[in-house]
């Protein structure tokens, strides 16, 4: 794995996080931990920046060529990982809350 997968990867984390954090402040009902808040998060960052990057044409792309054409942080602060990761990181966060929160009752 190259630096500038990694760099990608760190950001869909990241961003995924954020979103994570974010639902799971506005679901209070639900009362999700941070443990949970943190891995759906993190797991539907990285998995929402891989679908909407197939979506917007991303998955015909050699991965390896357009790591070689841009280099650095900047080519891993694209859409694709931003967008992506915060919304990915926030669908399967509230996704999870609803289950756990329907479990409760």
């Amino acid at each position: 794995m190259d630096m500038n997968t990694l760099l990608a990867i760190i950001v869909q984390v990241i961003a995924g996080i954020i979103g994570g954090q974010a639902v799971g402040a506005a679901l209070k009902q639900a009362a999700l931990g941070q443990l949970p808040k943190i891995l759906g998060g993190a797991i539907g960052g990285v998995g929402g920046a891989a679908i909407l990057g197939s979506l917007l044409g991303g998955g015909t792309v050699d991965p390896a060529a357009a790591a070689a054409a841009a280099s650095g942080l900047g080519s891993a602060l694209n859409l694709n990982n931003i967008v992506g990761g915060a919304g990915g990181g926030a669908i399967l966060t509230g996704i999870i809350g609803a289950v756990m929160g329907a479990m409760k009752r």
